[in-house]
């Protein structure tokens, strides 16, 4: 049988280039729209501002006193990050168990009754509500009912990822193997049984993961919260920028990355060690 000869250009070139085309027509409006200009950032006058920018940063801002500051906002950007998350969590958890449709006695039959496939919707609308509505959007509604400070971004984050965390968690549930949460149920086990014994133990390093993943974006939102009063670095480095104190935001920039570096840690070896 004689070889047959390798291809010598890539069968599928054809259907890459007009999907490509396809990608670029319909980028194009919307670029036009967003008026995205990137060649803006190597022109002559924006690069004299941006030399003249960053040489602000330098030297960082290294005093005693500083440092005691920027260390005490740290930790209480943390402190809002995880106390946000906590209250997001103590939200979902119960959103959770009343909008996953595997922990419904009436769906046993194939299809869920009225009244509890009502509940069900209306608790996946309210997610759909908490987690539309960004946390920077909250931040500034709580700011002007409870004032300034960290009170507003822990409010702020708990409501909006209080309706992230209870979708991911639904869909994580319902996504993964029912036999055993059925089986209970089909035996007179009430629905919490069926979730502690069934559903949790098959998905609990999933949803344990994601929460960690969410608290390290959370430590990320709390900084931005800042910015509009709610406390934490960002506070801080919106007042260094009002007052074109170049040494101080880049102090606190790095603290911040540092931070976040350390969350990212703190995150993977918790992932690793439930994989």
């Amino acid at each position: 049988m004689a070889a047959v000869a390798a291809p010598t250009r890539d069968p599928a070139w054809l259907g890459r280039v007009a999907w490509l085309s396809l990608g670029a027509v319909l980028l194009w409006p919307l670029a036009v729209a967003t008026e995205f200009r990137p060649w803006v950032l190597v022109d002559p006058d924006s690069l004299k501002v941006t030399r003249r920018f960053l040489a602000d940063f330098l030297p960082p801002a290294v005093a005693p006193d500083f440092l005691a500051l920027v260390a005490r906002e740290a930790w209480r950007t943390v402190a809002i990050a995880t106390a946000g998350m906590t209250l997001a969590w103590l939200l979902a958890v119960p959103l959770t168990l009343l909008s996953v449709r595997a922990l419904s006695i009436s769906a046993l039959s194939g299809r869920m009754a009225t009244g509890p496939a009502s509940v069900r919707q209306a608790v996946r609308w309210a997610l759909v509500v908490l987690r539309s509505v960004p946390e920077l959007v909250w931040a500034l509604v709580f700011v002007r009912v409870v004032g300034l400070g960290p009170t507003a971004g822990v409010l702020a984050i708990g409501l909006t990822y209080g309706g992230m965390l209870g979708k991911v968690y639904a869909e994580i549930l319902e996504s993964g193997e029912q036999h055993a949460s059925q089986t209970l149920l089909r035996n007179g086990s009430g629905r919490l049984q069926a979730f502690f014994y069934g559903l949790l133990p098959q998905n609990g390093a999933e949803l344990t993961s994601y929460t960690v993943y969410r608290w390290e974006c959370a430590i990320r939102s709390s900084v931005v919260l800042g910015f509009v009063g709610a406390g934490g670095l960002g506070q801080q480095m919106d007042s260094a920028m009002k007052m074109f104190n170049g040494g101080e935001v880049a102090t606190l920039l790095a603290v911040f990355v540092a931070l976040v570096a350390l969350a990212d840690l703190a995150s993977a070896s918790l992932r690793r060690a439930l994989g």
